[in-house]
């Protein structure tokens, strides 16, 4: 299913903002939790997804984005950010970094998945290097988690 540069960067813009919303919702109950390392992570995480959402933003420019409501998105992969099942409030670091890895690996995959099925070669090359980045931030959470104890 292909995008139209449009959908395509509304749909990035969506997923980073809600990425960036629920990474602070996680942060918020780790501190209420008195987890305050994982607390620490999560706001990192608050703070990329909200970086790559505004440099999205930025490229968009001036351009008439679609208005989507919620039942409009079309997700090729799975979003950014996933469910809380089990989610405990004493999660140590290392669980939150796997965590917001396997996030951050569904996001390169969703834009990866749209860059492949992308007929305007304009959105292939945003996608592209959307996916790059993505597995970039995967690649960071690879090096804190090599850096983090397990226990």
């Amino acid at each position: 299913m292909a995008y139209s540069m449009g959908e395509f960067l509304a749909h990035a813009i969506a997923m980073e903002r809600e990425a960036a919303e629920r990474y602070l919702e996680l942060a918020d109950m780790m501190e209420a939790h008195n987890n305050l390392e994982v607390s620490g992570l999560f706001r990192d995480m608050v703070r990329y997804s909200t970086m790559h959402g505004d440099s999205i933003v930025a490229r968009a420019g001036s351009m008439e984005l679609p208005k989507l409501r919620s039942w409009q998105y079309r997700w090729i992969a799975p979003t950014e950010v996933g469910e809380e099942d089990g989610f405990d409030y004493r999660l140590k670091p290392y669980q939150a970094l796997e965590y917001a890895r396997v996030n951050e690996q569904r996001a390169a995959e969703f834009y990866q998945a749209a860059a492949d099925a992308a007929s305007d070669p304009e959105v292939r090359k945003l996608a592209l290097e959307f996916a790059a980045e993505e597995r970039e931030h995967t690649a960071a959470l690879d090096r804190k988690l090599a850096a983090t104890l397990r226990s």
